[in-house]
């Protein structure tokens, strides 16, 4: 009774029925239809074009025709809102996405946030102590340290990754300053999808690094690690396996087991940044010699003596000055910075039980990408030796700055100011 009451129904309603249906197909047809005829105006086909070409390399690099056209759905046009771009006809753009490189000292290693950060540090040690432990024992990297990369990357897993990494690699890859590096992170973070990275989780700094611990995708092929032992390397929930791949990405760039990364020290009067940089190297015990001490009326071990260090004053003549080891050189591969590097192992000291630095930082004022690029092509044309332009303040361009300012009888504080780049254009302009 029922199916035939249906048949019926059908069968009546049959000519409306079809006119509905004309109308859907009609709708749809100018919906999609017209998506097709009419593309996104702001899509870039160059942009499309340069992916496509991709197919070839991923290919070789064992990335599937499936896996690829997934990486690349939706990406029409480039992120022009990211840093570190090389646009035509524009000037390039700096790497303000990055706090290294444009915050003051002082208010990069905010002392409130340090506390905080070593805090919950010092919670996380026992709440994942048989995980640090067997990191020190299978790895080699000391507990502290590997809670504190955590810490400055992602704020112990609160911090929020805002892009997309795939967007942001090809974008870099298309137009940024480095298109060759970013290239091939674009087809390493493919082949994280080919082994079953979901794509979802693969959000990422402004530079593409995804993650608990921030790996760029080519270090998570040499250094990732399946710490818990489930059959699968997860840097993105796993803690034990991000804490472990950080862990061996430090020990691959170099790390010296059981070793400190540095100490803050006491300059003495005669020291300022001539003596900065990896260049001027010596033993701690001749650093001694030299008058340097360590700070807070501590003092070197015999232990100390031998080692090597270099002389490192992040803020120039505003802030403390230390004796940076080798750990800091790996901490410093890990992320290209000074600061980067003395946040790290300050909250690792911190976290270790450490307490603040001894010396105050002054204020400085944001580093201006601008104007330390312009300080360093002025003197590089005056015949100093700048090892390169690229608007980052590190110990080459502090001691290149001190000498100038002691050539040209100013105060010697080894910053790039404003005040230094008005003497280099007057001192031009007199030429």
């Amino acid at each position: 009774m029922g199916r035939s009451r249906v048949r019926q129904f059908w069968s009546f309603n049959r000519p409306a029925l079809a006119l509905r249906a004309l109308a859907t197909v009609l709708l749809l047809g100018l919906f999609t239809g017209s998506s097709h005829a009419r593309p996104d105006p702001a899509a870039d086909p160059a942009f499309r074009r340069f992916l496509e070409n991709l197919w070839p390399e991923a290919e070789t690099k064992g990335v599937s025709r499936a896996t690829f056209d997934s990486a690349i759905r939706g990406l029409d046009k480039p992120d022009l809102t990211l840093p570190d771009l090389d646009l035509p006809g524009k000037a390039k753009t700096d790497s303000s996405g990055q706090a290294e490189f444009t915050r003051a000292p002082d208010k990069y290693l905010d002392k409130p946030y340090l506390e905080k950060l070593a805090a919950e540090g010092r919670q996380l040690l026992v709440r994942h102590k048989a995980a640090l432990d067997r990191i020190e024992q299978e790895i080699g990297v000391d507990r502290y340290s590997v809670l504190a990369i955590w810490g400055r990357e992602t704020a112990f897993g609160r911090h929020q990754l805002p892009h997309d990494s795939l967007r942001v690699l090809a974008t870099l890859a298309y137009i940024g300053r480095r298109k060759e590096l970013f290239h091939a992170e674009l087809i390493a973070a493919m082949r994280m999808l080919e082994a079953g990275v979901p794509r979802s989780d693969m959000r990422s700094s402004w530079a593409g690094a995804v993650g608990l611990t921030q790996f760029m995708p080519s270090e998570y092929f040499i250094h990732a690690y399946d710490l818990d032992r489930d059959g699968k390397t997860d840097i993105f929930r796993s803690v034990p396996d991000a804490l472990a791949s950080a862990a061996r990405q430090l020990q691959g760039k170099g790390w010296v087991r059981g070793e400190t990364w540095g100490y803050e020290v006491i300059v003495p009067p005669t020291g300022d940044c001539a003596y900065e940089g990896p260049l001027q190297s010596r033993s701690i015990a001749d650093w001694s010699k030299l008058g340097f001490q360590r700070a807070g009326g501590r003092s070197f071990t015999a232990k100390d003596l031998p080692l090597d260090a270099y002389l490192m004053s992040p803020a120039g003549g505003y802030g403390p000055s230390f004796l940076a080891l080798e750990n800091f050189k790996v901490i410093r591969k890990y992320n290209t910075s000074d600061l980067y590097a003395l946040f790290v192992g300050h909250l690792a000291d911190r976290i270790a039980g450490g307490g603040d630095f001894a010396g105050r930082w002054g204020g400085t004022g944001p580093q201006n990408t601008r104007v330390i690029e312009e300080i360093q092509e002025r003197l590089k044309s005056r015949g100093y030796d700048v090892d390169k332009i690229d608007g980052k303040i590190g110990s080459n361009t502090r001691k290149v700055i001190g000498a100038y300012q002691r050539a040209s009888r100013l105060k010697v504080d080894c910053w790039p100011s404003n005040t230094v780049l008005d003497h280099l254009k007057s001192a031009n302009s007199a030429r």
